[in-house]
């Protein structure tokens, strides 16, 4: 079983389609991030919900407690400290984030005002501040499983005031990541 960010879903169902992997799959939603309590929440339901069963989390350090929300309930989580980096991989990532790079996959390009404008009170102004005060770009990833979301792509960045670059990412590493939990799953290790 794994229990999910859905942020990655359509990679993440390829790689099981592809692998042959018998993997049932438990989603919640990738707005959950900006909302600790509610990522909190949810995150104790799904792990309710599959209790008794070997479990795989695909997750970063999104919540504060999640290390100790999982090491409670004896399951394994895959190691990155965010979604972003289990795609890219760690010195992609690093390299980037030093940079100033916003990353943006589609979930999150197609729901902008969902997740961001709520995130900050649907207040526009401070939103472009934050962004000018935090960021250089915004950097789109796009998957082998990616449709085209130029346009929201585009949009967000314009809202927020900044260039918008892509970067064509394969899913090997998220492939590996995944292989890598699944046997310390199975094996009962942990990191």
């Amino acid at each position: 079983m794994l229990l999910g960010c859905g942020i990655l879903r359509k990679e993440v169902e390829y790689l099981i389609r592809k692998n042959g992997w018998s993997l049932d799959t438990d989603w919640l939603d990738s707005a959950l991030h900006i909302d600790l309590e509610a990522l909190a929440a949810a995150l104790q339901s799904g792990i309710q919900r599959n209790r008794g069963r070997e479990v795989v989390v695909l997750y970063g350090c999104c919540h504060p407690r999640m290390d100790d929300m999982l090491t409670d309930a004896q399951l394994i989580r895959t190691q990155g400290q965010n979604c972003v980096e289990i795609l890219l991989g760690h010195e992609t990532f690093m390299r980037e984030l030093e940079a100033g790079t916003f990353f943006l996959l589609e979930d999150w390009a197609l729901r902008w005002d969902e997740v961001i404008g709520k995130t900050f009170g649907g207040k526009p102004e401070v939103v472009k501040e934050i962004f000018a005060l935090t960021s250089t770009s915004l950097l789109c990833l796009r998957t082998p499983c990616s449709g085209d979301y130029t346009q929201a792509a585009n949009a967000a960045g314009e809202k927020v005031g900044l260039p918008v670059r892509w970067m064509d990412v394969g899913l090997e590493h998220l492939e590996a990541v995944l292989k890598q939990a699944m046997q310390q799953a199975r094996t009962g290790t942990t990191r």
